[in-house]
């Protein structure tokens, strides 16, 4: 399982990668496999400022709907609109070219509420 060492991870298995002041959020390689094939993404919150824990879109595979969760609060800038016409690249390249969203961060002392990847390599039992 990849769990890649320089991002950043919730129990809701959203990864974030912080580059400044912008996190880049997506869905684990964990969930994905959990959720099977993706074949819609729905994100309707940009240009919206979203708090922490609150649902900024919805990801569709083929058994199930399941809400995405924001990691910390913050303004959505940015949609991956590729995953619009593709959105099995969340299957495929969940860390680089499925990521979902990029957020202007709101509150940086929200940051030390997730997890790194030790910590959520020991929550999925990897």
């Amino acid at each position: 399982m990849n769990i890649p060492a320089e991002l950043k991870y919730t129990k809701d298995h959203e990864w974030i990668r912080i580059e400044g002041d912008i996190a880049t959020i997506g869905i684990t390689e964990f969930a994905q496999g959990e959720l099977g094939d993706i074949v819609y993404v729905d994100v309707d919150t940009l240009d919206e400022t979203v708090d922490v824990d609150e649902v900024f879109g919805t990801v569709e595979a083929v058994k199930t709907v399941s809400d995405l969760l924001m990691p910390m609060t913050g303004e959505v800038i940015e949609f991956n609109d590729v995953l619009e016409d593709d959105p099995e690249l969340v299957n495929s390249s969940p860390y680089d070219e499925g990521w979902m969203i990029k957020v202007k961060i709101a509150d940086e002392s929200e940051l030390k509420d997730l997890l790194n990847a030790e910590d959520y390599k020991a929550l999925i039992g990897a």
